[in-house]
């Protein structure tokens, strides 16, 4: 009796297996599915492949839109260390003067692609006493962008493309503007007049005609590789007092002009050493 009934659920569980398998065929049986289904099915997913993905973020920036580089705080571009700032050939290009943290005393922003120094460039940061912008591409400097930095006392504009300067702040004790493209008629007949505290004044690799008014306070002065033709008797010394004597500048090149020095002896009486340059 087990053995009978045994044999007949058997044959039940075989009879619905064979069913089963009846219609997963008839699914894929040519005929079975309305005409096209299959291709339509697989047009469709091609075209899903082929749209991005909804939530994919786009990369592309959008128009007026720039990768944040240039606006990243002025501490992450460069590194600021006890009232320093040193900027120097920054990535990416850095073509304007960096928003300076407070209290800042110095700046180094060499070999970058500085073009132009505003007014208000500098005017928050009173507390300045060395700007190094060597080697930048400066052409331009609004006549104020130093006017409020009464604590400097080093300034390098070396290396630019300075066709004239800026009114320079009186507590100077050294300017540098060597190899720029600064003629006599770019520096003002006053530019260093006030300058009484200025030790060292460099303004060689230029193309300037003339001698520029030097302070008495000037110990190294260098002319060399300009464009100057002549000196005179008050150039360094003063014509109309033969007993003045100039023993504080120690240092005169003006090696590389055309002015030949020994036809004018007497501009050197004053000096306690004759300038390095063409004799003869």
């Amino acid at each position: 009796m087990k053995a009978l009934l045994f044999t007949c659920l058997l044959g039940l569980w075989l009879m619905a297996a064979s069913a089963r398998r009846f219609n997963d065929e008839a699914r894929l049986r040519p005929g079975s599915l309305p005409n096209g289904y299959i291709s339509e099915y697989l047009k469709s997913r091609r075209a899903r492949r082929a749209l991005p993905a909804a939530d994919a973020p786009d990369a592309t920036p959008a128009p007026g839109e720039s990768d944040g580089g240039a606006d990243l705080p002025t501490c992450l571009l460069c590194v600021c260390l006890s009232g320093s700032v040193y900027c120097e050939e920054v990535s990416p290009d850095m073509t304007t003067v960096p928003l300076l943290p407070k209290e800042t005393a110095y700046l180094y922003a060499r070999f970058n692609k500085i073009k132009k120094i505003g007014r208000n460039d500098f005017g928050d940061t009173v507390t300045l006493k060395r700007i190094d912008l060597t080697g930048n591409l400066i052409s331009e400097i609004d006549d104020a962008a130093f006017s409020k930095l009464t604590l400097l006392e080093e300034l390098s504009l070396a290396e630019n493309k300075l066709i004239k300067l800026p009114a320079l702040p009186a507590k100077l004790t050294s300017f540098n503007a060597n190899h720029n493209l600064l003629k006599t008629r770019g520096v003002k007949a006053n530019a260093f007049k006030k300058l009484t505290k200025l030790a060292n004044l460099y303004l060689a690799n230029n193309q300037l005609e003339a001698v520029p008014f030097i302070p008495e306070s000037v110990r190294i002065l260098h002319l060399q590789d300009n464009n100057i033709t002549e000196v005179n008797t008050d150039t360094f010394c003063k014509s109309d007092n033969s007993y003045y004597l100039r023993l504080s500048l120690s240092e005169v090149r003006m090696d590389g002009n055309p002015v030949v020095l020994s036809k004018y002896p007497d501009s050197f009486t004053c000096m306690k050493v004759l300038p390095v340059g063409q004799y003869r």
